[in-house]
């Protein structure tokens, strides 16, 4: 299952998914409430509780076990807290470039005070503190123009009371599952550092790099996809 990050919804996932099920595998790319095609749902009432119930629901309603879960970016707090709360379903955890985030925290509390400052001020002058607004698709690494133009058209607004609720989990991150964290380095996403930092400085992690951008279902499908496939074989 692959889960998408902030702005973003189960859409920037095709290229991805096609590759990954013309190799057997059964995919499945939700989109968290508020985002995507579900953009009409957008409030205040959002919180991380929503984004995890949004991938465990799907979990129970496909009946999916032994499942590869796989977070992008802010898509890793919603993969943490589903492993908090179904790790019998789960084979593998992957961090794709993602925010990590503890329990009891707001993602916020983990990116700097200058970055959090920003998204409020974009927040409020955008919409009234109700989401943040779309970045341009180069802040995710997204250069070839119609790869670009592709994204700019696909993004949607964020809501920021996401990134102000606190991440409900018992255990730690990842709650001992095989994880492992991929960091698209080329170029790196600057905000996400300290999260890197985090795993570097944890026992238990599996650690991957991929040369590219931070959407790396975007610009680099073939090499991501033939990686998710290279885990998914390892845990078996």
């Amino acid at each position: 299952m692959l889960v998408h990050g902030a702005w973003h919804g189960g859409w920037c996932w095709s290229r991805v998914a096609d590759r990954l099920r013309a190799a057997d595998k059964r995919v499945f790319t939700p989109t968290q409430t508020g985002l995507g095609e579900r953009r009409h749902l957008l409030s205040k009432d959002i919180t991380l509780d929503t984004f995890i119930a949004d991938i465990a629901n799907v979990v129970e309603a496909e009946e999916l076990n032994d499942i590869v879960l796989v977070g992008h970016s802010f898509g890793g707090n919603a993969i943490s807290g589903v492993a908090d709360r179904m790790p019998e379903r789960i084979r593998h955890l992957v961090y794709l470039d993602s925010l990590i985030v503890e329990g009891g925290r707001a993602p916020f509390g983990n990116l700097s005070a200058d970055v959090a400052a920003s998204r409020r001020k974009a927040a409020e002058e955008s919409s009234g503190g109700l989401s943040f607004p779309t970045p341009a698709p180069s802040a995710f690494g997204v250069l070839e123009p119609a790869d670009a133009e592709w994204v700019r058209r696909r993004l949607t607004p964020h809501p920021l009371s996401t990134y102000t609720s606190k991440l409900n989990i018992k255990g730690p991150v990842g709650n001992n599952l095989p994880r492992t964290y991929i960091h698209c380095t080329n170029p790196s996403y600057a905000a996400l550092q300290a999260s890197r930092d985090w795993v570097k400085a944890q026992a238990g992690w599996r650690w991957a790099e991929i040369a590219t951008g931070h959407d790396a279902m975007v610009s680099a499908p073939d090499e991501l996809a033939g990686m998710l496939i290279s885990i998914s074989e390892l845990s078996r």
